[in-house]
């Protein structure tokens, strides 16, 4: 009951203020983290089920238990609790050799990036990562400098490291090339981008921001706006103009501007 309580609370503080409109989508219990690509969502559960959203329910996908599930242009991928690497492939989630990661992300153009337990950065090129079908040995691009979380989209990638700092670069998707890091004001536990190039923070109390003035040209974007929320944001992730989030508490949230 504290739940649904919680949850009828958001609802009725984000649909009038802010100009964000937030319904309840199907709920899953303890949900942990969400990502939404390509029209698609998935999640994870505390207890490392992974779900794939089918019209107004939740239906388990694949055996493997997974602490972090990314989809996007290069299909559904995700990692378990030892850090090996898997994308699902005709109904089940196949390993992938070749790293270790601990989080990884399939939103941008095509590629795989993702980081390890060690903060070392990496990226699988889209030709690659779209035509893997085997367990056949993978090369993986190793990029300079250390983050915990790494996200792409169309318009670049972007990262926080241990100390919150956050950054954005850009990528080649068919080879993984990329420009310099540039350091971008604000501080963030996690950053997700968009397949539209729309770029979501979330910081260390639980705050979401938006970053506003993202070009082509300008990757960096120009300011923060935030989307202000009654109770802690644990995880949140952006596609088709919808905002899913998962609160602290385990909700499941679906916000529309």
């Amino acid at each position: 009951m504290k739940a649904v309580a919680a949850l009828l609370l958001l609802l009725s503080y984000l649909s009038n203020c802010h100009g964000w409109t937030c319904t309840a989508p199907p709920q899953q219990p303890s949900a942990a983290q969400i990502d939404a690509g390509q029209g698609q969502v998935v999640m994870t559960d505390s207890s490392l089920n992974v779900f794939f959203l089918t019209g107004s329910a939740w239906s388990k996908l694949g055996s493997v238990a997974f602490k972090h599930v990314s989809v996007g242009p290069a299909g559904i991928w995700g990692v378990d609790s030892s850090n090996k690497i898997y994308k699902f492939v005709d109904g089940e989630f196949i390993p992938i050799s070749g790293l270790d990661l601990q989080q990884v992300d399939a939103g941008g153009s095509g590629q795989i990036v993702g980081v390890t337990s060690s903060n070392t950065i990496h990226c699988l090129q889209s030709n690659a990562a779209s035509a893997y079908q085997h367990l056949d040995f993978v090369s993986w691009r190793y990029f300079d400098g250390q983050l915990k979380y790494f996200s792409c989209g169309p318009n670049g990638c972007w990262g926080v490291n241990s100390a919150d700092n956050i950054y954005v670069t850009k990528i080649t998707p068919i080879s993984c090339d990329k420009t310099g890091w540039t350091q971008v004001q604000g501080s963030a536990k996690m950053v997700e981008v968009g397949t539209d190039g729309s770029v979501f923070v979330v910081n260390a109390g639980g705050s979401v921001y938006q970053r506003l003035g993202i070009t082509d040209d300008a990757p960096q974007g120009t300011d923060w706006v935030q989307i202000p929320f009654s109770l802690p944001v644990k995880h949140a992730s952006y596609d088709l103009g919808r905002l899913w989030v998962v609160m602290e508490i385990g909700l499941i949230l679906e916000c529309q501007q």
